[in-house]
């Protein structure tokens, strides 16, 4: 990746941020903490790695995308948003009555939504199901799922690896979004997991460790999941993080999980980013 494109992915996940402060400001509740931890997978996602095209948005060849962690909806929102599948505007609308834009995606409401979800552990699960489906049909068609780390004491997550393992879904990329908080405070205090890498080679998959902020650590790692065409094992990715990143007073604060902020704090952090979106393109 040359410079050029990192700056242009680092534009992108400031503007994710953005989005994801706009659109839960606007409506008074939603998930920044997680959405925020996510803004740099989903900018390389949408900006560099998913073969989809915001004018064909069903086109059946596509990649797909899970958004297993499905409260991280403004962050996705925002991305898609960006890419040009629907006006940035719509993200203004957040959460509110008759809007597209509920507090969890829907496939049904929204171009470039693949799956519906919400409830934990049912995104990688129907994600899964996708990969297997592409291989049914001979399709060569990669499928993302990005879920979070308290995700992970779900058992219905170790059902859905067990079955991609099984059906060698080497076209199936997990992607865990580790940034070590949830809800009710430390995912080790709730529902201690680890170690995740062992427990996810155990069940049969490729495991690296990435700097989830970081676009170099990014693209190797992604690089490494298409190497892994052939070794009919799923990739897992598992991203270190920080819960509220790109915002000082939300980083690594489990109170920001589920809390908008207020106008005064809204505008603290749009100042705090725009700042950081200014330096960026002067690089």
């Amino acid at each position: 990746m040359d410079h050029y494109e990192k700056k242009i992915l680092k534009i992108a996940a400031v503007d994710i941020r953005k989005g994801i402060m706009t659109s839960t400001h606007a409506a008074g509740s939603g998930h920044p903490g997680g959405s925020l931890s996510a803004a740099e997978v989903l900018a390389y996602l949408y900006f560099h790695e998913l073969r989809v095209d915001p004018q064909d948005p069903q086109n059946p060849d596509r990649d797909r995308f899970v958004l297993s962690k499905g409260h991280a909806a403004p962050a996705l929102y925002s991305a898609l948003a960006l890419r040009g599948f629907f006006d940035q505007m719509e993200i203004l609308n957040l959460r509110k009555l008759g809007s597209p834009l509920q507090g969890h995606p829907n496939m049904n409401l929204i171009k470039g939504i693949d799956m519906s979800t919400g409830s934990l552990g049912q995104g990688i699960s129907a994600a899964a199901g996708m990969a297997k489906g592409a291989r049914l049909l001979n399709k060569d068609i990669n499928v993302y799922v990005l879920c979070g780390d308290g995700e992970m004491a779900e058992g219905i997550v170790w059902e859905a690896v067990l079955f991609a393992a099984h059906n060698k879904l080497d076209n199936l990329c997990i992607l865990v979004d580790v940034n070590g908080l949830q809800i009710d405070g430390r995912t080790k205090d709730v529902m201690n997991t680890d170690p995740l890498d062992e427990k996810f080679r155990s069940f049969g998959c490729n495991v690296y460790h990435v700097n989830g902020h970081d676009f170099d650590y990014l693209d190797e790692a992604f690089g490494h999941f298409h190497e892994n065409a052939g070794s009919e094992k799923p990739t897992v990715l598992l991203l270190a993080t920080e819960k509220g990143r790109g915002v000082a007073y939300m980083e690594s604060e489990a109170g920001w999980h589920g809390k908008a902020p207020d106008d005064l704090q809204y505008r603290i952090a749009m100042a705090e980013l725009n700042a950081h979106r200014m330096a960026l393109e002067v690089l």
